[in-house]
């Protein structure tokens, strides 16, 4: 066996998957395990890289949840990487946004899972998911400030199309970490969940979204993306293309028959 090889399969001992990946049905769930905070790493991102697009792609696969392990969902980045500000380290670092955005492109509804605290990267990455329920014992939050630092992978363009520009310099600004129903009243999250109901309450969250039309939610994302930001007119035409592709699936077939049938539809994805 040469010498390269060797060492590349030491380091792949050194460095277990934090990335763990289960199915319940037609739900898989992500679960972010990196002892002691889940801080980003830039192997932690290429993990994400490559764990996400089998699961958008696998038509078994209709809801994606993902999670974190003990009392953090993500704290965000590492901050003994981050401390290398070499220009290939920082484009390494970079490459979180490719996260965020496979995960709004994913054509299946994805959820964020905080069961604790969301920071920095971490909140970045619960701004890409299409619903986010938030643990009563969790923060969410951009601390970065306090690091001379702004949250600069994603968080300073998602967050202010969220809440509005002001808002989003004031959050940014103060740095503080929100408490669960600070974050709902300003619809950074979507849910507020006990801790002791958390994991029951995902489950069932998740697997009304995977009953849905995948299809739709798929074309539905796509629309609002491609539209978000155009001129009006623009914007209605896309919508317009969307919903002559739409009407040609299955599963819209299913659904309109099924009200006349008057019975509960089963969409496929199709």
């Amino acid at each position: 066996m040469s010498e390269a090889r060797m060492t590349q399969e030491k380091l792949t001992e050194e460095k277990p998957s934090v990335l763990h990946v289960t199915r319940d049905g037609a739900v898989a769930t992500v679960r972010v395990d990196r002892p002691k905070v889940n801080a980003v790493d830039p192997a932690m991102i290429e993990e994400f890289l490559t764990t996400l697009p089998p699961l958008a792609a696998d038509p078994g696969v209709r809801c994606i949840v993902i999670t974190g392990t003990g009392r953090f969902f993500v704290a965000g980045a590492d901050i003994a990487v981050m401390r290398d500000l070499s220009t290939e380290n920082q484009a390494k670092m970079r490459r979180w946004i490719h996260v965020q955005r496979m995960i709004e492109q994913t054509p299946k509804p994805v959820v964020a899972a905080m069961n604790g605290h969301a920071l920095g990267g971490g909140a970045e990455l619960a701004l890409a998911c299409d619903l986010r329920i938030l643990s009563t014992q969790a923060t969410f939050g951009f601390p970065e400030i306090r690091l001379g630092l702004f949250p600069g992978a994603g968080g300073s363009q998602r967050l202010p199309r969220l809440v509005g520009p002001h808002l989003a310099k004031r959050l940014i600004i103060e740095g503080e970490g929100l408490t669960p129903q600070r974050a709902l009243e300003l619809g950074l999250v979507d849910a507020v969940v006990a801790q002791a109901e958390f994991e029951a309450t995902v489950a069932e969250r998740a697997r009304r979204l995977a009953a849905q039309p995948t299809g739709a939610i798929a074309l539905l994302k796509r629309v609002v993306d491609e539209g978000y930001g155009l001129p009006l007119e623009q914007a209605l035409e896309r919508e317009e293309k969307g919903v002559a592709e739409l009407i040609g699936t299955a599963d819209t077939a299913e659904g309109l028959q099924a009200f006349l049938d008057k019975r509960a539809p089963v969409f496929t994805g199709r």
